[in-house]
């Protein structure tokens, strides 16, 4: 009696799921139909992502559950060092784990691409793409921007008004921010990494010899700077804008400042692991994630918006009104890895 009742309900599960995915296949391009078909036969797909916080994450894989029903989404999110390191650990034990490798350091791309790891696909819906996005691609088709996004100068407004708060990265070495400053660490972070190496390329490592001496506090990743200023253990910092300005959606007295010398642009590609254990799922996950969908989650996460046709949040100023800069991948590839080592020299840390 038992098995009969749990095999009406699993038949009842079955007809839902067939119910409410007939709409969404109805609407889909015979490319996309091939892909969702084949992606039903597999594994859930797990995504390794160094790009959102843990909420965005979880949108986005709920997003994606939602347009392709029946399929499941998991997702590992760690700082960007922590997520290369584990997908490395999981090639040497030979576990396939990860179908979508989602990082914010674009030196850990070249490096997968050169041993094997990566699998060549180029995304049927990169024509939806924003085109000024488009050269961050890699030319071979192993990845792709999936995220963009900004880091920035934040600061406690309850704690500094408007017009005391830094207007440039290099008052940052005011002596009046001793003790008061905040900034994640290159081991750990992607968008650290690659904001030391431009730091370092706009004013060479003198900007870290003068930083060090305002004794600023070093979290691990650059969301920790958002921490700090809402505990006011720090009063200003190097941040992202999108977790700064969605804590202060949440009543927190934060604010941000565009810097005159550039705000950091942050483009964070994906690739699909040569083992993803479920890669036509994969591979639709990236399709997703160049979708007016992700991209409506994305901006409200006040993240950039990858693709075109979608309105930034409420109160976002548009990229096209901020003034950017950024290190080429060459620069970020080769730099990385000795910045890491400096920025232990000079912080001890």
């Amino acid at each position: 009696m038992h098995r009969r009742v749990a095999n009406k309900f699993l038949a009842a599960a079955a007809a839902v799921v067939a119910l409410t995915a007939a709409p969404a296949l109805a609407q889909m391009a015979p490319w996309e139909t091939e892909l969702y078909e084949a992606a039903k036969k597999e594994k859930p797909v797990t995504v390794y992502t160094a790009h959102y916080n843990t909420e965005e994450a979880q949108n986005l894989c709920n997003g994606f559950e939602k347009k392709y029903p029946g399929l499941k989404c998991n997702f590992v999110r760690t700082t960007a060092q922590v997520a290369f390191q584990r997908f490395q650990q999981d090639v040497q034990a030979n576990a396939a784990v990860a179908s979508v490798f989602s990082s914010t350091d674009v030196s850990h791309y070249p490096a997968l691409k050169s041993k094997g790891l990566l699998m060549e696909y180029r995304p049927k819906s990169l024509g939806q793409m924003v085109d000024s996005l488009k050269p961050y691609n890699d030319k071979d088709g192993f990845y792709h921007v999936t995220a963009a996004a900004l880091m920035l100068i934040t600061y406690n407004s309850s704690l500094v008004t408007e017009k005391d708060a830094p207007k440039n990265w290099t008052d940052l070495h005011d002596p009046k921010w001793k003790g008061k400053v905040s900034i994640g660490h290159p081991a750990f972070s992607g968008y650290v990494g690659t904001w030391v190496v431009l730091m370092q390329k706009l004013y060479g490592w003198d900007y870290f010899t003068k930083l060090e001496k305002n004794q600023p506090q070093i979290g691990r990743s650059v969301n920790d700077t958002v921490t700090m200023l809402n505990s006011k253990e720090r009063w200003v910092a190097a941040g992202p804008e999108a977790t700064t300005l969605l804590s202060k959606d949440k009543g927190n007295p934060l604010a941000v400042v565009y810097p005159t010398d550039g705000a950091l642009l942050m483009v964070s590609p994906s690739g699909i692991p040569k083992n993803a254990p479920s890669p036509n799922a994969g591979k639709l996950y990236i399709e997703y994630l160049l979708s007016k969908e992700a991209g409506d989650i994305q901006t409200k996460a006040h993240s950039l918006a990858v693709v075109k046709g979608v309105a930034p949040a409420a109160g976002a100023k548009p990229l096209e009104q901020i003034k950017v800069t950024r290190p080429t991948e060459e620069e970020i590839t080769k730099g990385i890895p000795e910045v890491k080592e400096k920025f232990r020299d000079t912080f001890g840390i």
